[in-house]
């Protein structure tokens, strides 16, 4: 576990310890709320521009939680300084997403084994073809496994990280769910590239906080209860190795 007096413009640990594996919401607040809630022995670790990271431990593992922010750019920034400054080797974004497909019901569970994207982040590899940002194999059958322990149903598949939230083409999300897209946010794209870059292990899990097909939307109350479930298939990632 990283304990230093290693800083950046955006993490400033004053020596604080961040774990090996690290949540990431996008929001600071839900940070805050998973290391209140969830987490033992809790030491916040950053809290430049408001971005509240903390470190504590679950089942005696230490684990680290960090807002990202909002879309591609914000997480790209964060998961590469967790990555390459503060030895992050286990990344697992945690946070809402609209369904795509009519059949996911609100409260569900999206895992995502890869992220399409209309973000220009893909660019800068210089890859000679066009880049599928693919999840940890190792994560992704690790949470695969505690779902069918915890007998919790999830649905696994391609899942889009797009640059708009409100967007001009009115016809876009039903050309990305003809595809057999899942659901749409705004990081995981970011998130695996980066972790694939270095070489290490990303995952990103979601509860259906709207379906876009159909209109439906949880309320504030529901989107807290349905999180739980997400959390209690996060949180025992940590003692994969």
């Amino acid at each position: 576990m990283s304990q230093t007096e290693i800083s950046t413009p955006h993490i400033n640990p004053h020596g604080a310890p961040i774990a090996e594996t690290v949540l990431l919401p996008d929001d600071p607040l839900r940070a805050k709320f998973i290391a209140d809630t969830f987490l033992e022995d809790v030491v916040q670790f950053n809290e430049i521009r408001n971005m509240l990271g903390f470190t504590g431990t679950y089942n005696g593992k230490p684990i680290s939680v960090m807002g990202t922010g909002m879309g591609i750019p914000s997480i790209g920034i964060y998961s590469w300084e967790l990555i390459h400054k503060f030895g992050a080797k286990k990344l697992i974004r945690v946070g809402s997403i609209g369904a795509m497909q009519e059949d996911i019901e609100l409260h569900d569970v999206i895992v995502a084994s890869s992220a399409s994207t209309d973000s220009n982040f893909l660019s800068q590899y210089d890859l000679p073809g066009t880049y599928a940002p693919t999840a940890s194999w190792k994560l992704l059958k690790a949470l695969v496994d505690e779902a069918e322990r915890q007998e919790t149903p999830i649905h696994v598949g391609n899942i889009l990280s797009s640059d708009m939230f409100y967007h001009m083409d009115k016809t876009v999300n039903g050309r990305w769910a003809h595809m057999g897209v899942l659901g749409v946010e705004m990081e995981s794209a970011a998130l695996y590239a980066t972790a694939a870059e270095a070489g290490v292990d990303a995952l990103g899990l979601f509860t259906v906080s709207d379906n876009v097909v159909n209109g439906t939307q949880l309320s504030a109350e529901d989107r807290q209860s349905a999180f739980h479930t997400m959390m209690k298939l996060a949180l025992p990632l940590n003692a994969v190795d």
